[in-house]
């Protein structure tokens, strides 16, 4: 409780918030609407703030979105927009035992909603073909630091849900040489998503007023009585919450391509093609990545960096470049 009101915490989700965002939603719109539907305040329009606000309204509650930026101007917006439910999702050596279930939970419920938008105009959300590469040397990825953080791993848990990767002939491939592996992943086109969700919350009778707040007694102000806190990263600063870590790292963004319709990862930099842009993500260090870096400057030698690593990949293999 918070005063007189109910406040519902939905935030902390590290790589996994799309990916995560409906079953996330469900859970929490059942715990703020106990007892019966009631008005709802949603605080924060990303991933999670808008899925939960249209969870909330399709169980029949009216619903206020407060939030200081729409979703394009949201951190989920630059987000990589790939399935990636457990990516960075808690740090294995603090999280619950309770913690597994739930997560699974949240997955399977999430992959099932994400489905209902697949095959949509505009393809929000859509399966995309992955190809991963690895020299015979291997990858360049760091050695670990004995300091990394050890995140969860519970993939393995929803291995029927997702499509298989296989190994393919590298002559079958643009990339000659090489040891390839192929699989079909689900992403999502933030864009056109974000999109899609605003104004199917905003059709179904939803409101969003533009408010930012400073301190959790601003929320007091509210006029409804539930409460569901969806700021992400924002909480950090608006709750005092000092377990809440940047995580996302740096992801350089290019023109679209539309003729290209795969995804690639290869010496630790992941390469993802959406109709909005073509994303760019170093990955040396892997998970500890732009772990506790909350800088959103971009650092254009490290994006440079993993760009040619990708275009040596493709000169080597005979394609301009």
């Amino acid at each position: 409780a918070f005063g007189d009101k109910r406040l519902v915490h939905n935030y902390g989700h590290g790589g996994s918030g799309w990916s995560l965002s409906w079953g996330s939603a469900a859970i929490a719109a059942g715990m703020a609407l106990q007892g019966g539907a009631r008005p709802v305040a949603v605080i924060g329009c990303g991933a999670i703030g808008l899925t939960t606000a249209l969870t909330l309204k399709r169980a029949g509650a009216p619903v206020t979105i407060y939030a200081s930026e729409r979703l394009p101007h949201t951190r989920s917006a630059r987000a990589s927009g790939q399935w990636t439910p457990d990516s960075r999702i808690a740090d294995a050596d603090r999280v619950g035992p309770e913690f597994a279930a739930l997560w699974e939970r949240m997955a399977r419920l999430s992959w099932a909603e994400h489905q209902t938008y697949v095959g949509q105009p505009g393809e929000p959300v859509g399966f995309l073909d992955r190809y991963s590469i690895t020299d015979a040397g291997g990858g360049s990825r760091q050695p670990t630091d004995p300091n990394d953080i050890r995140f969860a791993e519970y993939a393995g848990s929803i291995t029927d849900l997702t499509p298989h990767s296989h190994d393919v002939r590298p002559e079958d491939t643009p990339f000659v040489g090489s040891r390839v592996r192929l699989g079909s992943w689900m992403q999502f086109n933030i864009a056109e998503l974000g999109h899609r969700l605003m104004s199917d919350f905003l059709l179904e009778g939803g409101r969003i007023e533009q408010r930012t707040f400073n301190a959790p007694s601003e929320l007091a102000t509210l006029t409804e009585p539930v409460i569901v806190n969806c700021t992400g990263y924002g909480a950090r600063a608006l709750f005092g919450d000092d377990s809440i870590v940047p995580v996302r790292g740096q992801i350089a963004w290019l023109p679209p391509q539309p003729e290209v319709r795969y995804s690639l990862y290869h010496k630790g930099v992941s390469v993802i093609t959406r109709p909005d842009g073509v994303g760019v993500q170093t990955l040396g260090r892997g998970d500890m990545d732009g772990y506790g870096d909350d800088s959103e400057t971009p650092d254009r030698t490290f994006a440079e960096k993993g760009v040619e690593i990708v275009a040596a990949l493709y000169r080597r293999s005979g394609v301009r470049v």
